[in-house]
């Protein structure tokens, strides 16, 4: 596994990476309890190892993204906010994701116009996000091959990749067995 610095490596001593463990976790029957359980404490324990903090709102924000593996917009997540008592002003929950994908415990969905938790928090990494058009259920799955072939194309054209997302738009197995 990489890491940015120690710090992430140490953390990483205390947990497993179940998304590294299930690549499909999002699509497969797991023990989602654990799993949202377990992204959290390492979200924690990462920002805590930063010397920033996880507020409650942004603590709830990060609960909000991890109840499922689907992506959410920030309306979505907004009125989930307002609900628990966080406030109904856009900038709530706009501050609250923003400082989620800035320390890289959610990602932007562009597809989406939308966020999900990161299944690989303090790991270096570059995902490639396979979405379900069917149930929205967004998995992260490894990229670096792609990501590798699309530098050398572009080192070849004399063109710097200073960032690139990758979004993929397909079925997952459930969908594909429900429309059979």
């Amino acid at each position: 596994m990489l890491y940015h610095n120690s710090q992430e490596a140490a953390m990483s001593d205390h947990s497993t990476c179940l998304g590294c463990e299930a690549p499909d976790l999002a699509f497969a029957q797991h023990d989602h309890a654990a799993c949202s359980a377990e992204a959290l404490a390492r979200a924690e324990a990462m920002v805590q190892q930063k010397g920033l903090r996880l507020t409650p709102v942004r603590r709830r924000t990060l609960e909000i993204l991890l109840e499922n593996h689907r992506a959410l917009g920030a309306y979505e997540v907004l009125e989930r906010l307002a609900a628990d008592g966080f406030g109904n002003q856009p900038p709530v929950a706009y501050r609250a994701l923003e400082f989620l994908t800035d320390q890289g415990l959610a990602h932007r969905i562009q597809r989406l116009n939308a966020f999900a938790a990161c299944m690989h928090t303090g790991e270096a990494h570059a995902p490639a996000f396979l979405i379900c058009r069917q149930c929205n259920l967004v998995a992260e799955a490894a990229a670096s091959p792609v990501i590798e072939a699309l530098a050398a194309s572009a080192e070849q054209s004399g063109f710097v990749i200073e960032r690139s997302t990758i979004e993929a738009l397909g079925l997952c197995a459930a969908c594909q067995g429900a429309a059979a």
